[in-house]
């Protein structure tokens, strides 16, 4: 046993290690990323607890406050769309029993939890390494577990530590409670998933960490009694308990009526308690105090068994106190800070373990009327404290204070239940409470905390007077408080110089905004000819790049001014009589259309021959031939002849494969090549065809035994009795025809199309919806437009840029787009598609992002970014430019209820004048975005009435009208119409990946088998839940084999239903109304009852495949290889981490390498080397002769020469070029899809790019790899060879979900994730199935969980919601833009439509009235900074704040320091009037720069944890002394003018809900104790508690502590909506909820030091494309600061500015190098 004891704690240590390496690893993320209800997950019951414990503003003592924080936490989670289940662990009890105050606390937290909410509690599982554990787990597959990855104690911290891995091993992820944050939508954590190491972990160490964890288990149960010892000696546990049992049946017969929770604990623990203590007393007289020495300390250690009886005669009258006084009363308490004495603590502790024991045995109370409303608020020690002191203090010096009846009637009925409870001594009398001199409470001066210490700021806002200020705060002006002008305040604030965002301050040239900063691709208006050749090498690739996207010819746009758009779904009208002309043009296209037909007729005789020799070889082969054939044919008598000839073809050879001999199962494909014949025929030609081709049809169709179709195609009976008596039944495919066309042909059926085609349209005939957008276009109407991904809905915008380039040279469309991939996809889209003769100077598409732009502003179209289009929009002086934008196209904008930047969204919709297009594919809400837009175009329609108002006036005036007459050049419709369309063209099929002796299988996932009969009950079936035809079949038989005498069986039968019964052509939308028709009867049988067969229908639909265990990833290429095999390629395989999107390429990528190794001959590569090196001698040998043919006269000769080595050169040439061929199945590519000289090009773009190299070796094989961290050149060859065929195999993250053009047969998702949501499933799926090329896309689960997929496919997408729209330097840009706009009234109408609009107060009065006071909140502050003077324009460094917004507050921190002259005392150069700094005054510099603006942080374990770095420090130090005292001085100051706002909110609170817990909703409301003088008394502080929760206030706490840095949330007024995330603070230590420090990761200052991205993966652990990323965005804020101090600084050789450019020149050294 020796050695195992010794393993223990090792293998604890080494748990602890391996989870502190992973630490720095965790991504910090949005739990809830954009879905609601899809995701179930677990929390650990005790980890939570311990956090809310560890609250630093959560006095000991005070549950009430405790369990506002809990239900706070939770409620945060339920709001933001979780499902969850808490767990808490039998055995982790035990790591209590040394701190027994926790213990009844936990014990009533389990069951308040249980009784007075909704959520789910499992407390049966002993511990995590039990069975009935893994199976709970195995069966409900929680997503992730929330936990603490640090305890109370280290007994607890194992627990943890142990959970952790245990999760991980059966593949749940981990979330850590340590560094959350939340905002309105979301909640932030550390997430670490259960990768394959991490499983492998338990698994290696299992049989150690079992018996280390027994061995744990033993010696707590051993030693849990040891805390009981010193207070109940030999009294074991069990007597405790048995003790309690007894109390608790005594009080049944005592009360038999039943009562309140709070009152049974109070009599019950105090009757135990005070009995335990008689028994504590009654041994330590009998022992004579072990060595007895000194009789009289022995004594005085302990209080008498009277001075207990007055502690509980105290604590019956605070339990009095929370019975009878609300919370209203309560929160005004006043907060004694004396401690406890020595002599009370034991007692104390006694009391704690006897209220464990009494709640551990009120299940004996069962069924006794017992109210449990009140477990949170069984004890209120900051209250008995009050109470005490009134009694030791006051009282005794004379104070008497009326108790009231009420409270005194109670406090006697429960001091008398306490007497009859405890039966072993007699207890004294109720009154007087205090018979003892005892003090229980520690003398101290300052005995009642002071409120009066902490001066709060002024209340009340710096009165303004700005135009726009009075136009959106006006109407609440009048109820704020404003300091009167000789306030200190007001009278305080510096004049700075205004500032002009449009002139430089000695050059008087126009000043750079972030647009002029943003690099350009090309320099305008060169003269130099490299730059006009790169030019036109990027217009020749961008014409090539828009080719793959979209193969259409390019159109040449020719200016025809604005016209009146006619109705193009009216019918023509009927001429009276046609012109000469027309006769004759009429006359001369019939020619021309007759001899093109008589073209085509001879083209087709000359192929029928080939044709059908391949379809006798092989029938596929040679049908696609001839589709091919009719995909380029016009006449449809030659289409017919086509069609009729491939019928006869499939005939023949359907007969041939019947009359085979010993066939069992016959081959439907032939079957189904011969009714898409049938099909086509009947549907696209039936009035063409004559009597004889129907015949034949007929004929057909009896052949495969669909005798009733056929009938109705015959003229005789007699024929079909002839045929019938031939056919003798061996040809018939043995099945009715509606089921063989479902079953068989779902995916051919014919798609409901429109055959009219639309003037408007020349490619293609739109269907209705798609007409209506076009109607949208021509009207100058809005739309949202909500459509499944490649359905079509982008033509639309194509067809508005064609619109607007069509009305003139003047006008712009600006097509928004999420991501720079997908802005260079559409500009290269639009270039390939339009050409234009446009003036000098003017160009049809520009791009513009943050990186680079090119053409941005001289263009007809621009596509761009959100935050770039939002520069343009803010920006003052590009306003004449904004007004010429005629219509905007928001692509993706479901983005808008994104994580980043979904503000940015907002700010745009509401900030254009103009009409717009908003696309997406998935949004849940339309209907609520829609009205809110057109609640934006109202106000717009106002704002351009009172515009042309003024100028008529002006004009009538006989003055020029100084507006721009783009607005109302064109009459545009202020209307926003939402067109909706859900049908997909493909069918998606969706199946199980897994692992069955060592091979790849696949099953089959019905949609039907992911929902469950309460689904289906509460929500019924989802709208996006659509089945293919042949799952619709699937649906029908499991139902009819699930309840054999099921009454619709028949009517629902595929050969009888209504809409199939003797239709020779089921077209795709009756099969879909035979698919609601089955649901609707699901539906039915669980309303009627008959619940127990629609469960036998789900669970005989659910898949059998078990999910396979071991390392997924390694089986990754057998799963590539697999659907190659199949023919399910190109596929694009979504994983979710950028380190395995590349090993699993390049994995691939070796096992195609070590396949070709192995069919290569042994002696291959010698042989090629030798050919190599004869080829090089050869090629010498040629040179040579060259260069002596020149000087040499004898031609002849060495010509003959000449000829002979160039023969053996090409011999060479050839064998080489077959040694080193690749076989067929040891690649991917498809290289006959692209010649050499394109694919040269390709690859030549990417030669200088970081991953160019791997990126070609990946490309040739057919593999790559796409994700966020590679460049636009590396990601756009990956996007053209796969569009193009070349690349089959693409491995992503979600950067292709964004709408990126990249369709394929295939989708597979490999990787499960917090980004694998219901949103992302969505988008990512929606890319199976080739519109044109494929029928049916396919969507495969690898390495998925069975729930998950389940929960993927019901899921709903996420509602729109709004996001807190406001942040200073926004308001600032606002300001800016409203003061200093070319055209003011236009520049503060966009400002003002920005504040008025946001989703988030869209019908929300309230949230408005929040947002106002926010507004004026931040005007006070940028005010006091000195960046607004107090009539709103701005002053100062206004421009370098906003420059910088995208890093707020850091912006405004740094801007701070700057005006504090820090970074002069920084910046001094090697020496005097040198221009040079040393490398420590740039590294201090990086320093400081780093913990502004590099801020990312690691989790507090790992700083904890002594880890070895090689290259990196890793953990980022703090600000040098003058910089962090400089950050500790403004922070003070704004979170002081953040509490003065927050005093002035606390009005809006709606105190109804303030008084009860945010998730029970319990209530502690009442009528106030107004008869109690001693209520009256100890609860008299009133005042400073205004803003924050009254739950804060009981434990004694004033409005005052919101000047402490780093204040929760949960400290203030829940129901404000505001809390200090909106503060712009930084503060320069952070704290995780247990206290401990969370540092910053220093990969900005480390790359400095030693510019390896492989250090910053090695030491910093982030992944090599995420750091370059991360530094390049560093690189830029640097650059951008400098260019900005350039122009600001009047200095031209100021220190500051130059160090600032030597950094970035530096910095940007290093980037490129990597």
């Amino acid at each position: 046993m020796a050695p195992r004891t010794s393993k223990c704690p090792q293998i604890f240590e080494k748990i602890s290690r391996f989870i502190s390496d992973k630490l720095p690893t965790a991504e910090y993320s949005s739990l809830f990323n954009d879905f609601v209800e899809s995701e179930f997950f677990l929390i650990d019951g005790d980890s939570l607890l311990i956090t809310c414990i560890c609250e630093k503003l959560l006095e000991p003592g005070q549950s009430l406050h405790f369990f506002y924080l809990v239900e706070r936490y939770l409620m945060d989670l339920f709001n933001k769309g979780g499902q969850f289940t808490i767990i808490f662990f039998q055995d982790a009890e035990y790591t209590y029993f040394s701190s027994p105050e926790l213990l009844p606390l936990r014990t009533a937290l389990i069951l308040h939890l249980q009784k007075n909410t909704c959520i789910n509690v499992c407390t049966q599982f002993t511990g995590c390494l039990s069975k009935e554990w893994k199976m709970f787990l195995d069966q409900n597959y929680p997503y992730f577990l929330i936990v603490a990855d640090e305890g109370l104690n280290p007994l607890q911290t194992q627990i943890f530590n142990l959970l952790i891995i245990q999760c991980w091993s059966m593949r749940v992820n981990v979330v850590l409670f340590s560094g959350q944050t939340s905002d309105i939508l979301r909640l932030y954590a550390y997430f670490l998933p259960s990768l394959y190491r991490n499983q492998n972990f338990f698994k290696e160490n299992e049989n150690e960490i079992q018996i280390a964890y027994k061995k744990l288990l033993r010696k707590l149960r051993k030693y849990r009694v040891l805390p009981l010892a010193p207070l109940f000696k030999n009294f074991a546990l069990k007597h405790m308990m048995e003790e309690a049992y007894e109390t608790v049946s005594l009080l049944q017969q005592v009360w038999p009526k039943g009562s309140d929770i709070r009152r049974v604990i109070c009599v019950t623990s105090c009757s135990l308690a005070l009995g335990m203590y008689h028994r504590f007393l009654e041994n330590r007289r009998k022992t004579p105090s072990e060595e007895t020495t000194d009789n009289k300390t022995v004594n005085s250690d302990y209080l008498t068994l009277r001075d207990v009886e007055d502690l509980c005669k105290l604590h019956c009258l605070s339990v009095v106190f929370l019975l009878h006084v609300p919370l209203s009363q309560r929160a005004c308490s006043r907060f004694i800070t004396s401690s406890w004495t020595e002599d009370t603590q034991i007692f104390f502790k006694m009391k704690k373990w006897c209220d464990y024991f009494i709640l551990c045995n009120i299940n004996v109370l069962e069924f006794w009327n017992l109210n449990l409303i009140h477990l949170s608020d069984l004890s209120d020690e900051p209250l008995l404290k009050n109470i005490t002191f009134y009694y030791e203090n006051e009282n005794v010096k004379g104070l008497h204070l009326n108790w009231g009846s009420a409270i005194m009637k109670d406090y006697e009925d429960l001091w008398e239940t306490v007497s009859k409870l405890v039966r072993k001594f007699e207890v004294g009398k109720p009154f007087p409470v205090r018979t003892t001199k005892v003090q229980f409470l520690e003398k101290n001066p300052s005995s009642i905390k002071d409120n009066s210490k902490e001066k709060m700021p002024n209340l009340g806002f710096i009165p303004m007077s700005s135009q726009m200020v009075h136009k959106f705060v006006g109407d609440i002006l009048k109820d704020l408080p404003f300091l009167k002008s000789d306030d200190p305040i007001v009278t305080s604030l510096v004049k700075q110089k205004e500032f002009d965002e449009l002139v430089h301050w000695h050059s008087h040239r126009p000043l750079s905004d972030d647009y002029d900063r943003t690099k350009s691709n090309f320099a305008e208006n060169s003269n130099d000819p490299y730059f006009h050749r790169n030019l036109q090498k990027y217009h020749n690739f961008q014409r090539f790049y828009g080719n793959s996207l979209d193969p259409v010819s390019s159109k040449l746009i020719v200016t025809q001014g604005i016209k009146q758009q006619r109705n193009f779904n009216e019918a023509k009208s009927k001429k009276a009589h046609e012109t000469k002309a027309e006769i004759i043009a009429r006359a001369n296209k019939e020619r021309r259309f007759a001899k093109e037909e008589q073209k085509e007729e001879q083209k087709w005789n000359a192929l029928s021959l080939s044709i059908e020799e391949e379809m006798t070889k092989n029938l596929n082969s040679g049908v696609k031939d001839l589709e091919d054939f009719l995909k380029s044919c016009k006449s449809n008598s030659v289409k017919i002849q086509v069609e009729m000839f491939g019928l006869t073809a499939c005939l023949k050879a359907w007969k041939e494969h019947c009359q085979g001999e010993g066939k069992t199962v016959k081959d439907f494909n032939i079957a189904i090549q011969m009714m898409k014949r049938i099909h086509s025929l009947m549907d696209k030609y039936s009035d063409l065809l004559q009597d004889t081709d129907r015949q034949f049809i007929g004929k057909c169709l009896d052949y495969l035994g669909f005798d009733d179709l056929a009938r109705s195609l015959f003229t005789s009976q007699d024929v079909i009795d002839d045929i019938r008596k031939k056919r003798k039944n061996k040809y018939s495919v043995g099945i009715g025809p509606s089921r063989f066309q479902l079953q068989y042909m779902g995916h051919h059926l014919i798609r409901e199309e429109r055959k009219d085609p639309d003037l408007r349209v020349q490619d293609f005939i739109p269907d209705t919806w798609q007409r209506e957008l076009l109607d949208v276009v021509d009207n100058y109407e809005s739309a949202v437009i909500v459509a499944p991904t490649s359905s079509g809905k982008t033509y639309a915008s194509y067809y508005c840029m064609e619109k607007v380039l069509k009305e003139g040279d003047e006008g712009v469309v600006v097509y928004v787009a999420p991501t720079k991939a997908l802005v260079n996809q559409v500009a290269a889209t639009v270039q390939n598609r339009y050409t234009k003769n446009l003036p000098k100077g003017a160009s049809l598409c520009g791009i513009f992002t943050r990186e680079y732009r090119h053409d941005a502003l001289n263009s007809q179209v621009l596509v761009t970014v959100p935050a770039c289009f939002e520069i343009l929009l803010l920006a003052p002086h590009r306003q004449q430019w904004v007004k010429r934008i005629q219509y905007v196209i928001f692509d993706e904008v479901h983005c808008l209820g994104g994580e980043i930047g979904a503000e940015v969204w907002e700010h745009l919709l509401v900030m254009i004048r103009c009409p717009f297009l908003a696309l997406s594919a998935t949004i849940s809400n339309p209907e609520h975005l829609t009205e809110w837009l057109q609640s934006v175009k109202h106000y717009w329609r106002q704002e351009d009435r009172i515009i042309g108002k003024r100028m008529t006036s002006k004009r009538s005036a006989g003055c020029r009208a100084s507006f721009s007459k783009d607005y109302l050049q064109i009459k545009q419709s202020y209307k926003v119409r939402l067109v909706l369309y859900g049908e997909r063209y493909n069918d998606l099929e969706k199946y199980i990946c897994f692992v069955k002796h060592n091979d790849i299988c696949f099953d089959h996932f019905h949609p039907c088998a992911a929902l469950t009969i309460d689904h289906i009950e509460r929500y019924g079936f989802p709208s996006d839940l659509a089945l293919s035809p042949r799952e619709s079949i699937q649906l029908y038989d499991t139902m009819f084999q699930a309840w054999k005498s099921w009454p619709q069986a028949q009517k629902l039968c595929p050969e009888n239903f209504i809409h199939f019964k003797n239709k020779l052509i089921i077209k795709k939308v009756d099969a879909r109304k035979y698919e609601e028709s089955l649901k609707e009867e699901l539906r039915n049988w669980i309303k009627n009852g008959h619940i127990e067969q629609a469960k036998l229908v789900l669970r005989i639909l659910s898949p059998d495949s078990a999910v396979s265990s071991g390392n997924m990833l390694e089986n990754f290429p057998l799963l590539v290889e697999k659907l190659r095999i199949m023919g399910k390629l190109p596929a694009l395989f979504f994983i979710f981490n950028i380190k395995d999107v590349e090993e699993c390429a390049k994995s691939v990528h070796a096992f195609l390498e070590g396949k070709q190794e192995k069919k290569r001959p042994p002696k291959a590569d010698k042989e090629a080397h030798e050919m190599a090196s004869k080829l090089r001698k050869v090629k010498k040998s040629i040179e040579k002769q060259k260069t002596f043919d020149k000087k040499s006269k004898k031609k002849m000769r060495r010509l003959d020469e000449s000829l002979i080595h160039e023969a053996e050169h090409n011999c060479l040439l050839k064998s080489l070029e077959k040694n080193l061929e690749i076989p067929q199945d040891c690649t991917y590519s498809d290289r006959k899809v692209m010649d050499a000289e394109l694919l040269k090009m390709v690859f030549d773009r990417v030669k200088h790019q970081r991953k160019g190299e791997e990126l070609k070796a990946l490309a040739e094989s057919g593999i790559g790899y796409h994700h966020s961290a590679m460049g636009a050149k590396e990601k756009q060859l990956v996007e053209i060879l796969f569009r193009k065929g070349f690349i089959r195999v693409v491995t992503a993250t979600g950067t292709l979900a964004l709408g990126i053009n990249m369709p394929c047969r295939s989708v597979v998702f490999v990787q499960n994730s917090v980004y694998l949501d219901a949103l992302n499933y969505r988008q990512m799926s929606g890319r199976a199935g080739r519109r044109g090329q494929d029928l049916l896309g396919e969507v495969y689960f690898f390495d998925i969980p069975i729930p998950k997929v389940g929960k993927l496919i019901k899921s709903k997408v996420p509602e729109l919601r709004g996001q807190f729209p406001l942040k200073i330097t926004l308001i600032l840009r606002l300001m800016l833009l409203a003061s200093k706009a070319d055209d003011l009234e236009d520049g503060q109408a966009k400002a003002l439509s920005v504040l008025k609009h946001s989703l988030l107060s869209f019908k929300q009065p309230r949230a408005m009235e929040i947002l106002k006071l926010y507004f004026l909140f931040s005007l006070q502050f940028l005010v006091k900074q000195g960046y607004l003077d107090r009539e709103g324009n701005p002053t100062g460094f206004a421009g370098l704040v906003s420059h910088l917004h995208y890093h707020e507050p850091s912006n405004l921190v740094f801007v701070s320091f700057l005006v504090r002259g820090l970074f002069h005392n920084l910046c001094q150069p090697t020496n005097k009037g040198s221009k040079c700094f040393s490398q420590d005054v740039m590294e201090k510099l990086v320093l400081v720069l780093a913990n502004l603006f590099g801020r990312m942080y690691i989790p507090a374990k790992f700083y904890d944890d002594n880890m070895k770095f090689y290259q990196s420090k890793v953990f980022l130090d703090d600000l040098p002394e003058d910089f962090s005292a400089a950050l500790d001085e403004y922070n003070m100051q704004v979170t002081k003018d953040f509490a003065s706002f927050l005093l002035i909110v606390s009005k809006l609170a709606d105190m109804k809900q303030e008084y009860q817990l945010p998730l029970s909703e319990i209530k502690f409301t009442g009528k106030e104790c107004e008869d109690s003088q001693l209520v009256s008394h100890l609860m008299s502080c009133k005042g400073g508690r205004v803003a924050i929760s009254p739950f804060a206030c009981l434990s004694g706490h004033f409005d005052s502590a919101l000047l402490q840095p780093g204040v929760s949330s949960d400290f203030i007024l829940r129901t404000l909506g505001i809390n200090h995330t909106q503060a712009p603070v930084l503060w320069s230590k952070r704290f995780d909820s247990q206290g401990r420090r969370m540092p910053l990761n220093a990969y900005a200052l480390d790359f400095y030091k030693h510019g390896s991205l492989v250090g910053l993966m090695q030491d910093n652990r982030i992944h090599m494309g995420a750091a370059y990323d991360l530094l390049k965005d560093f690189a830029l804020t640097i650059k951008s600061i400098s260019v900005s101090l350039r122009e600001l600084c009047e200095n031209e050789d100021d220190n500051v500015v130059l160090a600032f450019e030597q950094l970035s020149e530096t910095y940007f050294k290093k980037l490129s190098k990597v």
